[in-house]
């Protein structure tokens, strides 16, 4: 049996959003984290969500959005655990010379370089061309980097409720052949 954990972007979803209507729809899927909203420590979010994979053996299926994929990639550089596979959509690009300014708050931001490490696990990235976060060039390197699939969603913004996602099918759909992956 495969556990789902859902891994929440920067903010907390509104009840309209995909993640948040597959987390009522679907009991058995867990938050991890719980969506706390900002600000967005990266550190907290990294360590919830080893504690979430590390509470059941069973493998997880990861499904992440928005800075939730700076999470995934975050934790498979620094840990190991039973993961199966991974949905990130849209990731958030962050140069990677990018450093912040002194004067920038110490929270709600990343403070160090996107890992690129290639992920040991299967990943399917999601990849918009209308982001307003991410060029479509630069989601085909993250795939590129990480080892994963990339699925081109086309016009489709964020993929949240501002770009009209609720119901999401597509997703869905990758889901179920995640879940079907074998180990």
């Amino acid at each position: 049996m495969i556990r789902a954990l859902l891994v929440p972007g920067r903010g907390r979803p509104r009840p309209e959003h995909w993640l948040q209507r597959w987390a009522d729809a679907n009991p058995e899927y867990q938050w991890a984290p719980r969506p706390p909203g900002p600000p967005f420590v990266l550190s907290e979010r990294v360590t919830a969500l080893h504690a979430a994979i590390e509470s059941d053996p069973a493998p997880a299926l990861l499904v992440a959005h928005s800075a939730g994929c700076l999470t995934v990639v975050a934790w498979a550089a620094e840990h190991v655990g039973p993961v199966r596979a991974a949905l990130l959509v849209t990731p958030p690009y962050i140069d990677p010379a990018w450093k912040p300014d002194p004067g920038d708050p110490p929270v709600d931001a990343v403070r160090e370089p996107v890992s690129r490490a290639r992920l040991p696990f299967r990943a399917i990235l999601v990849a918009s061309r209308t982001d307003p976060y991410t060029t479509f060039a630069q989601f085909e390197q993250y795939a590129e980097d990480w080892g994963a699939e990339l699925f081109d969603a086309g016009d489709a913004g964020h993929i949240e409720t501002a770009s009209g996602y609720g119901p999401w099918s597509d997703g869905e759909r990758l889901v179920a052949e995640l879940l079907r992956t074998p180990g």
